[in-house]
């Protein structure tokens, strides 16, 4: 069976692409700090007839988020499609003049380097199979820089370089990376059919080969 390993999973998108997935057959992992809260959301997907198990981890620990991709690969089977999207701390939100080093580094070990240690846990047998994906979520300072979003303004970007340049080196190995910009809150962007929209984009992005950035709306209609 097919897994879908979903790094910064929460009962908004990480569950409504839970459900995506799982209605085309796919197991689904769920990874974020708080297992108690991973818990409920595996059980409202169970409830539904949908495979799914919690595995708590942070990404600003590298051996306990690789520990937790092996655990689910060992118990739900090999991924076969990583989201990456874990949600920035407020304190990457602050003013540029208020951005530390302390804080750059952090910043960027949460967003650059976790997918870095997510994807290398992953690959390996992605690529021995000849398939898969990698998907990040972003905001729109992946993009363009605000002032008055210093840490993501650095981060961000970082991770972009980092998923672009794999999605050149795989692509002609049937393995698909991708980024999905999402500029401002989603229940703000007044889509038809809510975050079950995005979760559409984002099984396509799975599905479909393509360039490795999509934009959700342009960038001059969101907020951040």
């Amino acid at each position: 069976m097919s897994v879908i390993a979903i790094v910064g999973a929460g009962p908004g998108l990480g569950a409504a692409v839970a459900r995506r997935f799982g209605r085309e057959g796919f197991s689904i992992a769920l990874i974020s700090r708080d297992q108690e809260k991973l818990d409920a959301i595996a059980d409202e997907l169970s409830a539904k007839g949908l495979t799914a198990r919690g595995y708590a981890a942070d990404v600003l620990e590298p051996s306990a988020l690789e520990d937790a991709l092996a655990r689910a690969a060992a118990e739900l089977g090999p991924v076969t499609a990583l989201q990456y999207s874990p949600l920035p701390s407020r304190d990457y939100l602050k003013p540029v003049l208020d951005l530390t080093p302390e804080l750059a580094l952090e910043a960027l070990s949460f967003s650059a380097l976790g997918l870095i240690h997510a994807a290398q846990t992953v690959l390996p047998r992605m690529r021995d199979a000849g398939e898969g994906s990698i998907i990040l979520i972003n905001g729109g300072t992946s993009v363009k820089a605000r002032a008055g979003f210093a840490g993501t303004s650095v981060a961000f970007p970082a991770e972009s370089a980092y998923g672009e340049m794999l999605h050149d080196a795989l692509k002609d190995e049937g393995i698909r990376v991708a980024q999905l910009v999402i500029p401002g809150g989603i229940p703000k962007l007044q889509l038809p059919n809510g975050i079950d929209d995005v979760a559409d984009r984002i099984w396509q992005l799975h599905a479909e080969a393509g360039d490795f950035r999509t934009m959700l709306i342009p960038l001059e209609d969101g907020r951040e």
